[in-house]
């Protein structure tokens, strides 16, 4: 074997060590391949021989393995877009570049997400491709830094916009005079002076029409074309044939000459309008964002060395005691080590009743301290918090994009070459049909058709409304990843719930403990001991009981959790077995002398298992998980919604169908196995369904990742937010609708925008063919699209859900 080569990959979707042991397996048995898996790091060393393994195809089989391969990631801020020609082109040609997974160009947030492979290309190297083509490109600026751009180049588009509605107002004033009625306006010699008009024109032309022309020249250059090629080519057409006759003119003072300066001018000064007014309306299509970044709190009260201390709230760090005040917001996540309150949290999790909190409770930064006085212990700072987690997610979804708006690129980027075209058969059957020999009436009909069907609206139409729904979400507590979610949510047909912590509030409690032959307490300490090493939610109530009950805990020996079964430990060298029937009947242990008293337990809801010691049943305890207050209403809307809903648990039957009862729930698939919740997602969507999972997000894995959508209930800092597709931020059921609501109320939005978009162009470009539409008129016409597309976006802010 030759010289090895090494690489890192990171590694997104495992859950415990059964997953990295997997696939260090499978990639040790690739030929020419020695790999390392590190479950804690999420990564895996990769040491393989070129000449007989490609890297790309040891990613290739970890993705088929069900899990996914981190790329690097990089945001850029882009600038000089004009419309979705624009932004298609830079998406398309990134996308061919090697080394690009995927590269995202949304116009909206004039802004990028590229991954790539570090080992291929650098962030440099995209930047050159993204310049190469003619736009300016950065990667992502701070926040503070972005603003003071923004508004910086808002003043520009003002200052502009003043000018050149300077310059074309006496040009606007001169079409009085070609009004073919007289209504008494007198218009001055000077003004229908050609040079005068060309003073005037000229300056609007070339130094505000500027980036029409640097737009139109990238475009061009790059064998494409868009917005900027119409507007240069029309306004073009418009100003040199005014040129030529007041050339011709000054060689013969006695012709009247065809003037179309103010025609150029206006064109120019109204789109300018219409660009500050959608970059005024995109501006608020963020402000959800906006508002999100505001919640956080300013400063913060820390005790150093006894003293208290105000400081900015970055400089908070991990570890840190900090004294929060009755009606002061919470500054960082961490948890209260004195003092009791109630916290309003709604800004964050989109609960409107405050919760109560004391010693040993965790709290979420820029949630509102209500009234009580708090010392609590900084836990995670900076980036890491809850409210950073979501505005990163929030401002990701903002700028990715949903499938459907794929279809307007690829119509956008055929549609300015069509367009063209039209231009050029309209001014030909014009000038050799309808008015043979007449240039004026060919070349107002051919610009009138390039103005109009621009194609601004068209580009705007999806990333407008994914913007204002994502952040309508995330004001109400619920999190998309990506805009291909907020469209896939409208098309589920299928809800399937996972049980505790989703249905039930996941914090079950001891009901019933019996021992066999009377000697509980022992036996309890015994159950205790065994189940102190599990993290799982039956066993943290089995430790709070005992130690209610004031149990001795002893040691543990050989532990082992069965997902699905139960547990196995030793215990004074005696081996303990709790857990289901499967468990018992696995381990050959008798259990049907008490299979009454389990069923009846079972019927009320409550998970019961056997106990047994060396091999004898010595014992029975059953924990009762209570069903959340919402849980039933919010099932019975999203059957309104026309939704089917199943729930999937690992506990047997009886509890399953008794918890579903309560809450109106008809499907039930019970003692399903962690690994087998996947398969029941699969028989569904075999059956046709679009299957939405909901579960933690953590250990319903698999099945998040195999369902159509995966949705996590989760509080806002858990690792749900990283691995599902939207998450539930407050943990409560009731959201899951008005997510459903939303994502069907921005598909609404979205086709409203497209159909109008389209039907606009359709419409108009016949109209200005004939000659009915004025070139100014069709210039209004097309800047004021864009701003209606917008605008029709922003109606989803107050949209109920």
């Amino acid at each position: 074997m030759s010289e090895l080569k090494n690489m890192n990959v990171g590694i997104t979707g495992m859950t415990c060590s059964a997953c990295s042991t997997r696939i260090e397996k499978v990639l040790n048995k690739m030929e020419g391949v020695e790999a390392n898996v590190n479950l804690a790091m999420e990564k895996a060393n990769v040491r393989y021989d070129e000449h007989l393994v490609d890297p790309e195809h040891i990613k290739t089989r970890i993705e088929k393995l069900g899990y996914g391969v981190q790329k690097e990631r990089v945001e850029l801020d882009i600038q000089g877009m004009t419309c979705s020609a624009c932004s298609s082109r830079i998406q398309k040609v990134l996308n061919k570049t090697d080394g690009v997974g995927q590269a995202t160009v949304n116009l909206a947030t004039e802004a990028g997400v590229v991954e790539y492979d570090p080992e291929k290309l650098s962030v440099e190297d995209i930047i050159g491709k993204v310049k190469k083509l003619g736009y300016e490109a950065v990667t992502k600026q701070d926040r503070e830094e972005q603003k003071e751009q923004k508004e910086e180049e808002l003043s520009k588009k003002k200052r502009k916009l003043w000018l050149s509605a300077i310059l074309s107002l006496p040009l606007l004033y001169t079409m009085f005079a070609h009004l073919p009625w007289d209504i008494g306006v007198p218009v001055p010699d000077l003004l229908m002076n050609p040079w005068f008009q060309f003073i005037l024109a000229t300056p609007v032309q070339f130094y505000i029409g500027a980036s029409f022309y640097n737009g139109a020249y990238r475009a061009l250059s790059n064998k494409s074309a868009n917005m900027d090629v119409l507007v240069a080519l029309g306004t073009s057409a418009a100003y040199f044939y005014s040129v030529v006759e007041a050339i011709r003119w000054k060689l013969n003072p006695e012709i009247m000459p065809e003037l179309y300066f103010e025609t150029s001018a206006v064109l120019i000064t109204l789109i300018l309008v219409g660009k500050l007014f959608e970059a005024l309306a995109k501006g608020r299509t963020t402000a959800a964002l906006t508002k999100l970044l505001n919640l956080q709190a300013k400063e913060a009260t820390v005790i150093r060395e006894g003293k208290e201390e105000e400081i900015p709230v970055d400089q908070v760090q991990v570890g840190d005691e900090i004294l929060v005040k009755p009606g002061e917001k919470i500054p960082v996540d961490g948890s209260i080590l004195s003092g009791k309150t109630s916290v309003d949290e709604s800004m964050i999790t989109g609960e409107s009743i405050p919760v109560e909190k004391q010693a040993g409770e965790p709290v979420i930064g820029a949630t509102l301290n209500k009234n009580g006085t708090i010392r609590m212990e900084a836990e995670r700072v900076g980036k890491d918090t809850a409210l950073s987690g979501i505005v990163k997610i929030v401002e990701e979804a903002q700028g990715s994009k949903a499938p459907i708006q794929r279809t307007a690129d690829t119509i956008s980027g055929i549609f300015v070459p069509i367009v063209v075209g039209i231009a050029v058969v309209t001014f030909l059957i014009w000038y050799i049909f309808v008015a043979p020999g007449e240039l004026p009436p060919a070349l107002e009909a051919a610009i009138a058709v390039l103005v109009i069907a621009c194609p601004c609206a068209l580009g705007l139409a999806t990333p407008t409304s994914i913007m204002v729904g994502t952040g309508k979400g995330a004001e109400q507590g619920i999190l998309f990843k990506g805009g291909e979610y907020l469209e896939g949510t409208h098309r589920l047909t299928t809800i399937l719930l996972d049980k505790t912590g989703t249905v039930t509030k996941g914090k079950p409690e001891v009901t019933d403990f019996v021992a066999v032959n009377g000697q509980e307490k022992e036996l309890l300490a015994k159950v205790v001991a065994a189940e102190n090493p599990s993290e799982h939610p039956l066993a943290e109530a089995i430790v709070q009981y005992g130690d209610s009950q004031g149990v001795q805990v002893e040691g543990t020996t050989d532990f082992e959790a069965i997902p699905g079964y139960g547990i196995k430990a030793a215990i004074d060298g005696k081996r303990i077995d709790i857990g289901t029937r499967k468990l018992m009947d696995r381990e050959k242990i008798t259990w049907e002398d008490y299979e009454e008293v389990i069923s009846g337990l079972e019927e009320e809801g409550k998970t019961a298992m056997y106990i047994a010691v060396e091999g004898q049943l010595e014992g029975y305890i059953a924990v009762a998980d209570t069903v959340k207050e919402t849980s039933k209403q919010a099932i019975r809307h999203l059957k309104d919604l026309g939704l089917q809903v199943f729930m999937v648990t690992g506990d047997n039957k009886r509890t399953a169908e008794a918890i579903a009862s309560q809450v109106g729930i008809d499907g039930v698939f019970a003692e399903v196995l962690p690994e087998e919740k996947a398969e029941k997602v699969k028989e569904l969507q075999k059956q046709g369904q679009k299957v939405a999972m909901v579960g933690d997000g953590i250990n319903d894995a698999p099945s998040l990742a195999t369902a159509d959508i995966g949705i996590a209930i989760g509080t806002g800092s858990d690792v749900a937010i990283e691995t599902a597709d939207i998450t539930l931020v407050g943990g409560d059921l009731a959201h899951l609708s008005k997510a459903i609501g939303l994502s069907r109320k921005t598909m609404q939005n979205i086709r409203q925008n497209l159909f109008w978009a389209l039907a606009y162009n359709t419409a108009g470009i016949p109209v200005a063919a004939i000659g009915l539409l004025a070139p100014w008129v069709a210039g209004a016409a097309m800047a004021f699209s864009s701003v209606s597309v917008v605008t029709n976006s922003l109606r989803l802010k107050r949209a109920k859900i």
